[in-house]
């Protein structure tokens, strides 16, 4: 078995149908360790990483809407 960074480099050469069935392996690997999944249902899982990833993705949008919206400094 390879390293990481082989298995991801790997990734870009597959075909969708390949993706799908490595991200199904994936979900069934998680599924079966029980750690890490926050909620889990027939279209998949949805872990830690995915939540944390999320609210990232928001604290961003707020940053750069909170900078957008914020009165230039008194002279």
């Amino acid at each position: 078995m390879g390293t990481v960074s082989d298995i991801t480099g790997l990734l870009a050469g597959l075909s969708t149908e390949e993706l799908q069935q490595i991200e199904r392996s994936l979900i069934s690997i998680y599924r079966q360790r029980k750690t890490g999944i926050l909620y889990d249902d027939a279209h998949g899982v949805w872990t830690e990483e995915n939540q944390a990833a999320a609210a990232d993705q928001v604290f961003r949008l707020l940053d750069a809407e909170e900078t957008r919206n914020k009165p230039d400094a008194a002279p």
